[in-house]
């Protein structure tokens, strides 16, 4: 009778779940022989698994296995059997071994792997490392956490343009392209669309690409990158930053309960932040700064070293809150008291890492909206169907914007939010 093998996956072969005879398909990560016994530890989409070969037992497995090079893609049927020296404490003995696509060398060895320039220029092959898919794991619970929390909270998932007219960071961070011959940029944030869905939904998410022309080649900076943005109506500026630290609370505890295996392999430990996160306001983070050695003028924004000195004096999650109006975006609402000072702040995460999020309260009143724009010296017809937005019962309203590679970075302990990209886009690098 002829055997019938069960495919099962590398998780379900760990697990217990799989049959005791089944059929693994994957890729050779890395073997080694003892006498006539090989093994090999193959991995596919959700886990390594080790398979082992005996001459004699098998003499065309063991043959098949010996010339499968690594990467090679191959599909082992065997029996599964405990073996406590194997990782997982599992092992499949193999009875056939098939090569469904031989690998030629394998470039990366360990002295090309030194280099992350050399790394990045071979993306495409080095993603299936096993820190950059433990990476790109935590970054998909990332974004999972995301949408449960939205979801659980009543927010209604909506898309966006990429292709706009009227700039939300700046005009001198965007990223222009002929657009059937009238001038338009790719977006850098979803923000406005999403204030006009705000009377049909109340309260509303996006997750798209952004894309931000700056220059800036810090570990924290990429060109293209993913967004979450969330706005909500009849809300003031404390209630979107708790929206904000209950989103990156639900983040680390996915990842804590799910991912733990990829943590340990990028070498990473992390606890569960406490709620709710220390506010300080920029006035204080300016101090902090000053005292350290890396001051600045009351009115800029906070430099990114100075913020990463500011961030290394935390060891969780914190707010910078009441930036100054020179230092934020037309849109955003100042105080009756203090018309220098903006309902706004940022979301800053520790060890170094520096700014997640930015979020604020948007101006709701278009005659207000309508000096600010012009104190500003902007193109009002640029604003148009955004001013309009004011004419017809716009509440007051906040919302805030969220880097998922910058969250991934500091969660999974990564040293340049390359990593978390699995094609990253930098000043200098737009290929492979």
């Amino acid at each position: 009778m002829k055997e019938v093998y069960s495919v099962s996956t590398a998780a379900e072969v760990l697990t217990g779940k799989a049959p005791s005879q089944v059929e693994l398909r994957g890729w050779v990560a890395r073997k080694h022989t003892v006498g006539g016994l090989l093994f090999a530890v193959i991995r596919d989409g959700t886990g390594y698994v080790q398979i082992s070969a005996r001459k004699g037992a098998s003499d065309k497995a063991y043959d098949a296995a010996r010339r499968a090079t690594m990467e090679s893609a191959v599909s082992v049927k065997g029996n599964v059997r405990d073996d406590r020296r194997a990782p997982g404490g599992k092992e499949i003995a193999a009875i056939e071994f098939e090569i469904v696509s031989l690998a030629e060398s394998w470039p990366i060895t360990r002295t090309a792997a030194r280099s992350p320039g050399f790394l990045f220029d071979k993306r495409h092959l080095s993603i299936r490392g096993p820190k950059a898919i433990a990476a790109m794991r935590i970054r998909a619970e990332v974004i999972g956490a995301a949408f449960d929390y939205f979801r659980e909270n009543s927010f209604q998932l909506i898309s966006a343009p990429t292709f706009v007219q009227a700039a939300v960071e700046g005009g001198s961070t965007l990223f222009s392209v002929d657009y059937f011959g009238k001038k338009a940029s790719l977006s850098q944030s979803a923000q406005f669309y999403e204030e006009a869905a705000l009377p049909a939904l109340q309260k509303v998410w996006i997750f798209q690409p952004a894309f931000r022309a700056e220059k800036s080649k810090t570990a924290k900076h990429l060109t293209e990158f993913w967004m979450i943005e969330a706005e909500q109506a009849f809300t003031t500026q404390p209630e979107n930053m708790k929206v904000q630290e209950g989103l990156l609370s639900r983040m680390v505890q996915r990842v804590l309960e799910r991912r733990q295996a990829e943590m340990r392999i990028l070498g990473r430990t992390l606890k569960q932040p406490e709620l709710p996160f220390v506010r300080m306001s920029y006035d204080e983070a300016r101090t902090i700064a000053e005292r350290k050695g890396f001051g600045f003028e009351w009115g800029e924004d906070l430099p990114t070293e100075a913020e990463r000195e500011i961030s290394l004096t935390q060891d969780s999650p914190f707010f910078v809150t009441d930036y100054p109006l020179s230092a934020r975006s037309f849109y955003h609402m100042t105080y009756p008291d203090r018309p220098n000072v903006t309902m706004s702040a940022d979301l800053i995460a520790p060890e170094g890492v520096g700014e997640l999020a930015t979020g604020g309260q948007r101006i709701h009143d278009y005659n207000e909206l309508m000096s600010r724009i012009a104190s500003q010296e902007l193109p009002t017809e640029s604003f148009s169907w955004y001013l309009e937005l004011r004419k017809f019962g716009m509440p007051p309203h906040t919302g805030f914007g969220i880097g998922v590679e910058r969250c991934t970075r500091w969660i999974a302990g990564l040293k340049h939010i390359r990593s978390a990209s699995l094609f990253p886009r930098t000043v200098s690098r737009i290929s492979p």
